[in-house]
C-alpha cells in the first residue's frame, strides 16, 4: 500500500511540474479565467487538483486539439496543397541551378578577363602589340 502512495506522489508531482512549466510558457492570450499569478499560486498551493484545473480551464486549447480527423463525421475533407520540402520543390530546384548557372558564367567570364589582361601585360612587356582579332566575344 505504502508503494501505491509513492507512486501517486510522485504522479501528483510530476503532473504539478508539467502545469507549472505550461503555465509560465504559455502566451498571456492563452491563459483563461484568471492571472497567470493566480494559475501558479493554485497549482502550488493545489498540486493535484490545480494541475487538473489548469489543463481543464486554465489554458485555451491548441489550435489542432478541436479538428477531427480528415474525412471524419466532424467535417468534409479539404484538400489543401501541403508544404513542400524545398528539395522536392521543382521550382526551387530550378531557382538553384538558375542561381548555379548565373554564378559559373559570372567567373568564367572574369576569368576570360582576367586572362586577356595577363595575355596583354606579358605582349606589351615582350614589345609585341596585343592582339584583338584572336578573341572571341564574350
Amino acid at each position: 500500500m505504502a508503494r501505491l502512495y509513492v507512486l501517486l506522489f510522485l504522479v501528483q508531482i510530476v503532473l504539478a511540474v508539467c502545469a507549472l512549466i505550461s503555465c509560465l510558457s504559455a502566451e498571456e492570450g492563452q491563459i483563461r479565467a484568471l492571472p497567470r499569478i493566480a494559475w501558479v499560486l493554485i497549482i502550488l498551493f493545489f498540486p493535484l487538483v490545480g494541475s487538473i484545473a489548469w489543463f481543464v480551464a486554465g489554458r485555451q486549447p491548441s489550435a489542432g486539439a478541436r479538428k477531427s480527423w480528415p474525412g471524419g463525421a466532424g467535417s468534409p475533407q479539404r484538400q489543401r496543397p501541403r508544404p513542400v520540402a524545398p528539395d522536392d520543390d521543382p521550382e526551387f530546384l530550378r531557382s538553384v541551378q538558375d542561381r548555379a548557372k548565373k554564378q559559373d558564367q559570372e567567373l568564367f567570364r572574369r576569368w576570360e578577363e582576367d586572362l586577356r589582361r595577363r595575355e596583354d601585360d606579358l605582349r606589351r612587356r615582350d614589345g609585341e602589340p596585343p592582339r584583338e582579332g584572336d578573341r572571341p566575344d564574350v
